[in-house]
């Protein structure tokens, strides 16, 4: 890339703060990470902020339910989905909330802004009412039937099934989400955004290149029904700002959400010493970029840009949509298991495959991208593990062990490495363009180049010809070259092998021309896996995972009777007595321990159970229990699980069933 450097401002959409993160959010964040690590590779000024969205009704429930304040849930998931983020290697320069001071002075001197320039008015609706719980109902709080195409339980702002939107007063036999009861419809004065006023701008800001043309296709639609006045207000009881001078008024959540991107840029500038205001001023020199869902752009691509244009700030460089995840060819379920959380991904895989895997599915528009598990492991393994790890498993012992761990000072095919350097511009722009499939593409084609040329040379054969050997190193280190090309290039999407590749190289860092040049003459390190295999079973574990976490999701707070079985189906279980002859921890897991029993007759059985926290391992060894021998072998990231002991918990402990004095080893429980 030989363009100057720039200065670009990137956000993701606000995660909101009452839910876990799952793979469905990741398609965001990941696509947004690629994009701004490629950027920083070319030596441009990036800052990526992101903050939780802290606000609204749902979270007050929430948190009224679970007896604790609106705050304190918002800061739990924030932690929560920043651990999220950061084991996926998404980098955030900061990771603020809408509820933070910097969003208040943000939102109140923006409407100030506004009111003063003749952009707010207030008139009297009528709306929504639960008169149980004594409050107004956002329309998502309202369900019903849909008026158009007569689907049931829909939202009261938009049907799922037919895609129209309407009012909650349009819907048939609606009923509040809160009481289960039919609203009562009450009046009261709300606060309006002119965005009727904004039509020509949008037009001509769209008309710029702000949005890609099926975004822009689907704006078009909104203006030919006419753009409507923005409700920005909501009444108490909410969690929000209140609107300054009103009586018993908030901000709606999406007039301070998109605000919040330039709070935690500010709380970021105030970190490091930087111009905040220089980069919301209109006529900046400065780069705005918003990746979001397809599901958003109503708010991002009219609301947004409206409010900063009225406000006399810059509007957005970009903004960039994307469309939904499927699993599977399907949406996202809890009882199919594929409504994966990313720490329940992560429990069973590392993050870099499932980084390559939406780097490979994802391009500018907004089409949906589907996982499916049976491609994610043939082409993780067959592009990951066979053609990008694979070079360097199979050249760097050549050059530890026969060249003294050092590079030949020049390549014997200086020509081919050049076709990998020529190819630097074609992948930058694909990258620039988020055109991450074609990168990928292009990039697995040089892998195949690479894999070529090892297979034709076929070192491990020339090492036992005296003849060739001396042309081993040479061939290796022109293999481990091509190998350091295709891992800058992938640095943006994977760097985690990046990291470990520069370890290999003995580099600190890569920008994007560091493949200009190959690397010759200089000391390697010993190779080490950088990358295992995906396996099936480990796909089964993960939705295995996901199943029982919904499952325990859908209990009951009070459980009813317990549900019978006969006879036939409780002798259908084996229980036996074992003896534990060894128990151990287990290195990164917090509550399991290693256990070996003696189960007599059935020989030795290996077992993995969660008591850590009650038992200490050395006390273990000699005591009875019961096993659950006949229990199908599960395999777990520390190793194979042969069974189940059984064990009693009433939330304050953890207490182990032991037979009485008297019963041995393999006995059966009867």
């Amino acid at each position: 890339m030989s363009e100057s450097a720039r200065r670009i401002l990137v956000s993701s959409a606000l995660p909101y703060a009452n839910g876990d993160i799952h793979l469905g959010h990741l398609v965001e964040y990941l696509q947004t990470d690629i994009w701004v690590r490629f950027q920083r590779m070319g030596g441009h000024e990036v800052h990526y902020v992101c903050a939780s969205d802290a606000h609204g009704t749902p979270i007050m429930i929430r948190a009224r339910k679970e007896g604790i304040e609106p705050e304190q849930l918002v800061e739990r998931y924030r932690q929560s989905h920043m651990a999220d983020f950061a084991a996926f290697q998404i980098e955030f320069d900061h990771f603020g909330s809408t509820h933070s001071n910097e969003n208040r002075e943000l939102v109140e001197r923006i409407y100030t802004s506004l009111k003063s320039a003749g952009h707010i008015y207030t008139r009297t609706i009528n709306q929504a009412f639960d008169a149980d719980e004594n409050m107004f109902l956002p329309d998502r709080f309202v369900r019903g039937t849909c008026p158009t195409c007569g689907a049931e339980d829909q939202y009261g702002d938009a049907c799922e099934n037919c895609g129209r939107t309407y009012t909650p007063a349009d819907l048939k036999n609606p009923v509040s989400v809160l009481s289960g009861k039919p609203p009562e419809y009450r009046d009261s004065e709300h606060y309006f955004f002119k965005l009727s006023e904004f039509d020509a701008f949008l037009r001509e800001w769209m008309a710029s290149g702000s949005l890609d043309a099926s975004v822009s296709k689907k704006m078009r639609e909104w203006f030919e029904a006419g753009l409507q006045d923005w409700d920005i207000s909501r009444d108490a009881p909410y969690f929000g700002f209140e609107i300054p001078g009103a009586d018993n008024k908030y901000f709606y959540v999406w007039l301070d959400a998109p605000i919040g991107y330039f709070a935690s840029f500010k709380a970021l500038s105030e970190q490091q010493g930087l111009d905040f205001d220089s980069w919301l001023a209109p006529d900046t020199d400065t780069e705005l970029y918003h990746f979001i869902g397809k599901d958003i752009m109503y708010f991002h691509a009219l609301f947004w840009p409206a409010v900063l244009h009225a406000a006399g700030l810059r509007t957005p460089t970009g903004v960039f949509a994307h469309g939904f995840l499927t699993v599977d060819g399907k949406k996202m379920s809890k009882s199919r298991g594929t409504f994966i959380n990313a720490g329940t991904y992560l429990k069973h895989l590392p993050p870099d495959p499932l980084r390559y895997y939406y780097a490979a599915k994802l391009g500018p528009g907004t089409d949906d991208i589907d996982l499916s598990f049976a491609d994610f492991v043939a082409r993780v393994n067959a592009d990951l593990v066979g053609k990008l790890v694979n070079i360097a498993s199979r050249c760097a012992g050549f050059i530890v062990k026969g060249n003294d761990g050092r590079l030949t000072d020049a390549l014997p095919d200086p020509e081919l490495y050049e076709k990998f350097s020529a190819a630097s511009d074609t992948i930058a722009s694909y990258y620039e363009a988020r055109e991450f499939s074609k990168a990928m593409r292009e990039i697995m084609r040089l892998a195949d180049l690479a894999n070529q040329y090892i297979d034709e040379h076929k070192p491990w054969v020339m090492a036992k010809d005296e003849q060739q050997r001396t042309l081993v190193p040479g061939v290796c280190s022109q293999g481990l070259n091509l190998f350091r090309a295709l891992a800058i290039y992938l640095a943006p999407v994977l760097p985690g092998i990046a990291t470990q590749a520069r370890t290999l190289f003995n580099e600190a860092e890569w920008r994007w021309d560091s493949v200009d040049t190959a690397l010759t003459g200089t000391a390697i390190e010993r190779f080490r896996p950088m990358l295992r295999r995906v396996e099936q079973t480990q796909i089964d574990a993960i939705k295995a995972d996901t199943l029982a976490q919904f499952a325990a999701q859908e209990q009951p707070a009070q459980a009813p009777e317990a549900a019978t079985i006969n006879i036939d189906a409780f002798m259908d279980v084996e229980l036996r007595i074992a003896r534990i002859d060894h128990a151990e921890s287990v290195e990164g897991a917090d509550k399991l321990l290693k256990l070996s029993l003696d189960v007599g007759e059935l020989g030795t059985r290996q077992v993995f159970a969660g008591i850590k926290a009650a038992y200490d391992a050395n006390a273990l060894t000699g005591r009875l229990v019961i096993l659950v021998a006949n229990l199908a072998p599960r395999k777990m990231r520390f190793g194979l699980s042969e069974g189940m002991v059984l064990a009693a918990g009433d939330g304050k402990g953890i207490y182990l069933l032991s037979p009485d004095d008297g019963a041995t080893p393999g006995m059966r429980v009867k």
